[in-house]
């Protein structure tokens, strides 16, 4: 991964950070695996913040047994977070904590967390990378600088990515001109767990835009775009419900 395609940010973050005015805490949202999280890693080994001063709250410890199910952040978490901010930098620089789907904090873990954004200790940057930020109580956003992420438009694709789109897509077409049953049917089948919906939408998009280059004047087809953008950001930056989304969707085509 690298940080082709968010320039626009790093170069705001690294202006802030020369100026000395980088704000205390940052919500970094955006859809999944477009590299939020690396982005705050790199910008916090630029800032040379570095083991043991930088805490990453993510992956590797979700198979901590503090974490609840689901691989929901507890208040246990929170509160180890909390001890590492309250001891000096090792370093003598900032300490950095970096907590990756920061939507899933329960709801005690982001009422404890609260505290921490409230009052900031020394020289401490705390950045929430999610991809659902209307998970987060207002008052964590409202305490955080918040920096919008987008896929960019040379976004690498690997190969099991390009099957699992392939898959989707043969599942999809033959739903498209169907009639409701069919759709409410096809919808049913999906499971929300497992199956990111924005991943679908991705799959309709790119459908829909080959549709387009071979008829440019068609409106219903543009129409249908916008839709599925819309539908896309509201399922990116709200906590809009994936299964109801993808059915208006559905009837809308």
């Amino acid at each position: 991964m690298s940080l082709i395609g968010h320039k626009k940010q790093w170069d705001f973050l690294k202006k802030n950070f020369e100026l000395e005015q980088l704000s205390h805490a940052y919500l970094f949202c955006g859809p999944k695996e477009i590299g939020k999280k690396f982005f705050a890693t790199e910008f916090a080994n630029f800032i040379g913040c570095k083991f043991p001063d930088l805490m990453i709250l993510g992956e590797a410890n979700k198979k901590d047994p503090k974490f609840g199910d689901g691989g929901e952040i507890s208040i246990a978490q929170i509160r180890k977070v909390q001890e590492f901010l309250s001891y000096k930098s090792y370093n003598g620089g900032i300490k950095i904590v970096i907590v990756d789907d920061a939507e899933k904090m329960n709801p005690e873990a982001q009422n404890c967390f609260l505290k921490t954004l409230e009052e900031p200790k020394g020289k401490t940057l705390i950045v929430l990378v999610s991809s659902k930020p209307d998970m987060l109580l207002p008052t964590i956003r409202s305490r955080c600088q918040t920096m919008k992420f987008f896929k960019p438009k040379n976004f690498a694709y690997n190969p099991e990515k390009l099957k699992k789109e392939q898959q989707i897509l043969n599942d999809i077409l033959p739903v498209i001109d169907s009639d409701f049953s069919e759709k409410f049917k096809y919808v049913k089948s999906i499971d929300f767990e497992q199956q990111d919906v924005s991943e679908i939408l991705e799959v309709m998009q790119n459908y829909f835009r080959e549709k387009m280059l071979a008829d440019v004047s068609d409106k219903k087809v543009m129409n249908i775009l916008k839709l599925i953008e819309e539908i896309n950001n509201k399922l990116t930056f709200t906590n809009a419900n994936p299964k109801l989304a993808l059915e208006i969707l559905l009837m809308e085509i």
